[in-house]
């Protein structure tokens, strides 16, 4: 039930949500997957004919289940119904290895580094549905 709780207090929507599921949450990480959609607004103009998951997207569904989410999770006994979490993104540091297409699920492991002064810091992994390394890096974020 948390998980889905955590999901709601996300502050994204459609068509900037990048998180389908929770499968797994606590004080030292989190797991979850989204599926790329075919119609997502960035293939249309990356690559033409041959359309690949940006970069820059990837990192954000990296950081929505890996920092994101686990903030939330580790700030639920601050947080309301009325007060929202703000969340900014301070830095991160990214390697890629495969590309991701459309219609394609991706799932990734967050592991908490730190989390002190509201500062959360991450080791997060990116897999492709046969478990294949996407992209790992180190995301880090301030919540408020």
């Amino acid at each position: 039930m948390i998980r889905k709780t955590v999901i709601k207090s996300l502050p994204y929507q459609s068509p900037f949500l990048f998180v389908d599921e929770l499968t797994h949450i606590s004080d030292n990480g989190v797991r979850g997957n989204y599926t790329f959609k075919e119609s997502d607004y960035f293939y249309r103009g990356h690559f033409k004919d041959y359309p690949i998951t940006p970069g820059v997207i990837l990192i954000e569904v990296m950081a929505q289940i890996g920092v994101v989410s686990l903030g939330i999770f580790l700030l639920r006994d601050k947080l309301s119904d009325v007060k929202k979490p703000e969340i900014f993104l301070t830095s991160n540091n990214i390697d890629f290895f495969l590309p991701v297409i459309p219609n394609q699920k991706v799932s990734v492991v967050s592991e908490k580094i730190y989390f002190r002064f509201n500062k959360l810091k991450c080791k997060v992994h990116l897999f492709d549905e046969k478990n294949q390394l996407v992209c790992k890096g180190i995301i880090s974020g301030m919540l408020k």
